[in-house]
């Protein structure tokens, strides 16, 4: 799959922030292959828009796996960055994520509290002296013939979080065969859909939302 600058689906820009919808299929930032991602398209759309000639100033406050997609935030300057860090490891930034899961889940709303290690590109919810705690709460909302469309709220930033604890449960995403979904679909039905902050400058509280139709 080929991205472009073109592609960037932006959500907020000013000065110091920069928040845009990453497709699925897409690495949040690169690696050492030469495949393209949402960090060096943001910092070419930068560069273009601004007539910048140097070097680009952008950092995602936090990143998404490359089969998820949604909201990526960007700090555009050094103390946008710093300052939402610290909002970061306070918890005060507030993530919601929708999810299409296999099955029908026994209770409407519920929060899901596991220990999880990391190993292998993959989580799993054990109990060692290694594991850190994973919380999350979802609302059911919407049922549907054999899966299940779910909002979920983050409560803690751990590797493969969601996709891990909804499997332990047995609704893992539809398309997460890594997590044991038998019910193939085009991508991994996880979708990063709200994200609630306060700008890092005026103080101002932001909500900013992408929505989307796993159909």
């Amino acid at each position: 799959m080929k991205f472009s600058v073109k592609d960037l689906e932006v959500l907020y820009e000013d000065n110091h922030l920069l928040a845009l919808n990453k497709p699925a299929g897409l690495l949040t930032q690169p690696n050492q292959t030469d495949a393209p991602s949402l960090e060096d398209l943001a910092k070419g759309y930068i560069k273009k828009k601004y007539h910048k000639t140097g070097n680009v100033f952008l950092h995602p406050i936090h990143r998404l796996d490359k089969p998820v997609s949604g909201i990526v935030l960007f700090a555009r300057t050094s103390k946008a960055l710093s300052r939402l860090n610290a909002q970061m490891r306070a918890r005060k930034i507030q993530k919601t994520y929708a999810a299409k899961v296999e099955g029908h889940l026994e209770k409407k709303s519920g929060e899901l509290r596991h220990q999880l290690t990391h190993g292998s590109h993959q989580a799993k919810v054990e109990k060692t002296d290694d594991s850190k705690e994973a919380i999350l709460s979802y609302t059911v909302k919407k049922e549907l013939a054999h899966s299940t469309l779910l909002l979920i709220d983050l409560h803690t930033g751990r590797y493969h979080q969601i996709r891990a604890q909804l499997s332990h449960i047995g609704h893992p995403i539809l398309g997460d065969t890594k997590y044991g979904s038998t019910q193939k679909i085009s991508r991994l039905a996880l979708h990063h859909t709200q994200l609630i902050f306060k700008h890092p400058i005026t103080n101002e509280t932001l909500i900013i939302k992408a929505n989307i139709n796993f159909n």
